[in-house]
């Protein structure tokens, strides 16, 4: 059946002859050829491996430069640029042995370096890293970066906290284009599964320059899972149970290539009771059901490469409010419920010419979201249409110094159905011109970039006037020039400094900008200010990493001071017996960093300490503290590594102290949190039966079933306590 499907896909191609190859040999320092190198051009999708004798060849490759990616756990990575590619070239590859992570390419920059020349300090994580955490969600497992936080309601819904900023102060992109969908709210989370998601970058800090507003606070950049090797067809299905909330996940994916098209197809369930908390009970109306489809083709030839990519989500997710309530185990969502359906078509595209490029990515997102009270009429009922656009082109090269302008730009309308309204309909439009150079020379780098950005706002007048729900229509431009310097050197062979000053901004969202009503959840009135002003930060970040064969140390720290910081703020008077608030601007600081070493103690190759603190600490002008900031975090880890015969490789052990302080610079309108210590515990490896391979996971999170808050839970007020001990279990299999 395989023989088969590939035939008829190498159909399409038989009429294309390759043009540039590039082919060679992968050796080890003392020569000796090493098997299942990955290699990967990432701009084509497209990528192969070494055989028995180290040896690989790529083949149909445009002209002008290209940089390949050489990747080996176990090894270190090696990114390697050929400038003019000839029809053919040989480039053979030394890949020393390395005891630490491997060194990624990092594609939410702009130059797509390797982590080790790249002058931003960007977090890299796989997916896989993730999973082998046990988190029931994508954004629990985020949550596990330094730096990275969530405002959570229960275990369905998260939002990103970024150095304590989230909202729409944080963006998040997935297959190439941001993702929107009403982020504003309290109680509308991540809306992405990370079934078919190969990694996450996480750039803690301004971003404006590349991604314009909605960046001031940093970004989430998603990477899809690659397409398979050329001439190969490959399929897996995987399975997590977890023992909390009775939940299961199944995946099944499908992917194959040749050498110029590609395809693959991900679907996914995931399902889940009332999350349990410790002693027993189970909060009522947690539970949640997600279907996820994920599928993209693509096609690379000498002149270009090309990916569409679609993605459907749909969410049934409960909302809690009775707290603990009727116990039940149904995976029925009761009322008040949400319905959520985002639909994500994508097109990247890259166009080669002799010396240069360019990079267009193009993005239509529809989010459809209901919400339901006490029928299956919707009361509230939103459709958000974004269409994104975005376009770099890539300057000749002049030696060391490499170049890129770009336009971008979005084109977004908002609609209500229902006849409850958060916002009024509304049309946004922005539109930003960039650009950025790079400078080499010897270990040192620099790079700095200058942009301009304008977003309109228009909205619709909606109701009687004086009364609740009434919108006034508004029309506004909000204009912002925006800058970032950076500068990377080697003080020494293992010791690396980057320094980076950057500005962002934030045009005010429309609930800020039109708000009239009482907010769900919190039991106050809130009014909107439609003559707010744009956030704009200036952001400091200092980073220092020592890096040896046996130990790992970094230090980044950061100072953030935003104007016009836009918060809520008491009237003193009440409608209908909830309190007034009002959208207000202040200045604002915030401030703090991480610290970790990573220490692999020789000879014990198969042993691993990991240790990691985060701070934040976030005032007003005045001195007061802001609101939903994340309390400081220090985080243990003692990992061993080992195989056992032939039966079990890259097996793993994992025991891990997670120590939350407690936080007690809260906010006027918060209480205080008592911190708390959890224990963890992880297996797993790759296991090998026969001719059957299978990866396999066992987690116990949160061991001692220990009760309680957490600082960012949205169900603190009502005094609910964060998930008790749960138990996951998760396999895949290679078909």
């Amino acid at each position: 059946m395989k023989k088969i499907i590939i035939i008829l896909i190498l159909g399409f191609s038989t009429m294309l002859q390759a043009q540039n190859t590039v082919s060679g040999t992968v050796t080890n320092k003392n020569n000796q050829p090493i098997k299942g190198v990955s290699i990967y051009v990432i701009e084509l999708h497209k990528g192969t491996t070494t055989d028995d004798n180290g040896k690989y060849i790529l083949t149909n490759l445009p002209n002008g430069s290209l940089k390949l990616n050489f990747v080996l756990v176990g090894f270190s990575s090696q990114n390697k640029a050929i400038e003019k590619l000839q029809k053919e070239n040989t480039l053979n590859i030394i890949l020393e042995e390395a005891v630490f992570e491997m060194d990624e390419v990092i594609v939410s920059t702009a130059f797509n370096k390797m982590q080790s020349q790249n002058v931003m300090k960007v977090e890299h994580e796989s997916i896989k890293s993730l999973q082998r955490q046990g988190t029931a969600t994508l954004i629990e497992g985020l949550a596990t970066i330094p730096g990275v936080s969530q405002v959570s309601t229960g275990t369905s819904i998260g939002k990103p906290v970024i150095r304590g900023l989230s909202g729409n102060r944080v963006l998040v992109y997935s297959q190439g284009v941001r993702m929107e969908n009403q982020q504003f709210g309290d109680e509308h989370g991540l809306g992405l599964n990370d079934a078919g998601v190969e990694s996450v970058e996480v750039i803690k800090g301004p971003a404006s320059l590349l991604y314009g507003s909605d960046a001031l606070g940093g970004v989430l950049y998603f990477n899809p899972e690659k397409f398979a090797d050329a001439n190969t067809l490959t399929a897996n299905f995987s399975q997590k149970l977890f023992s909390n909330t009775l939940g299961s996940n199944s995946s099944l994916g499908l992917k194959t290539s040749t050498e110029n098209w590609k395809f693959l197809a991900r679907g996914t369930y995931n399902t889940h009771s009332d999350y349990r908390i410790s002693g027993g009970d189970r909060v009522t109306n947690t539970r949640y059901n997600e279907t996820d489809f994920k599928t993209a083709i693509g096609y690379s030839d000498s002149k270009f490469s090309s990916v569409l990519r679609y993605n459907y989500n749909n969410l049934d997710l409960g909302i809690p409010e009775d707290g603990i309530g009727e116990q039940s185990s149904s995976k029925n969502t009761g009322f008040p419920r949400q319905g959520v359906f985002n639909n994500l078509l994508s097109l990247n595209s890259v166009f080669y010419f002799e010396d240069s490029k360019l990079d267009v990515d193009l993005g239509y997102i529809v989010n459809d979201r209901s919400e339901f009270e006490d029928s299956d009429i919707a009361g509230l009922h939103m459709k958000l249409k974004t269409l994104n656009y975005d376009a770099k082109y890539h300057l000749p090269s002049m030696g060391r110094l490499e170049s890129i302008v770009g336009i971008q730009g979005m084109h977004q309308k908002n609609t209500n159905f229902g006849d409850e309204y958060l916002i009024p309909d509304a049309m946004t439009n922005d539109f930003g011109v960039f650009g950025t150079v790079n400078y080499e020379w010897k270990t040192n780098v620099l790079q700095a970039g200058l942009r301009f950005d304008n977003r309109q706002i228009r909205t619709e007048e909606n109701g009687t006037l004086g009364e609740e729900g009434y919108f006034k229509a508004i029309d506004k431009s909000f204009n912002s020039f925006n800058a970032s310097l950076g500068y990377k050197t080697n003080f020494a062979d293992d010791l690396t400094f980057r320094f980076n000053l950057a500005s962002g901004f934030r045009a005010p969202n429309l609930a800020e900008l039109t708000s009239n009503g009482v907010h769900e959840g919190t039991n106050r009135y809130e009014v909107g200010n439609s003559e707010l002003k744009t956030e704009q930060n200036l952001q400091t970040d200092l980073n220092l990493e020592y890096k040896t064969d046996h130990f790992e140390f970094f230090a980044n720290g950061f100072y953030n001071h935003i104007n016009n910081y836009i918060y809520t703020a008491p009237a003193g008077i009440q409608i209908d017996n909830n309190d007034v608030f009002e959208y207000i601007q202040n200045n604002a600081k915030l401030y703090g960093g991480e610290v970790g070493l990573h220490f692999h103690p020789h000879p014990l190759d198969w042993l691993h300490y990991e240790t990691s603190f985060e701070t934040v600490t976030a005032t007003k002008q005045n001195g007061d503290y802001l609101p939903l900031i994340p309390a400081n975090n220090w985080n243990n880890t003692i990992r061993a590594e080992f195989k056992i015969k032939n039966w079990l490789q890259e097996g793993f052990a994992s025991f891990n102290v997670n120590t939350t302080l407690n936080q007690n610079n809260v906010s006027g309108f918060e209480t205080k949190t008592n911190g708390y210590t959890l224990l963890n515990l992880g297996l797993g490896g790759t296991v090998k039966v026969g001719k059957t391979t299978f990866d396999v996971n066992l987690n116990g999170n949160n061991l001692l079933d220990k009760s309680y808050i957490a600082h960012l839970s949205r169900l603190k007020t009502d005094g609910i306590p964060n998930i008790g001990r749960n138990v996951v279990l998760g396999v895949n299999f290679n078909l």
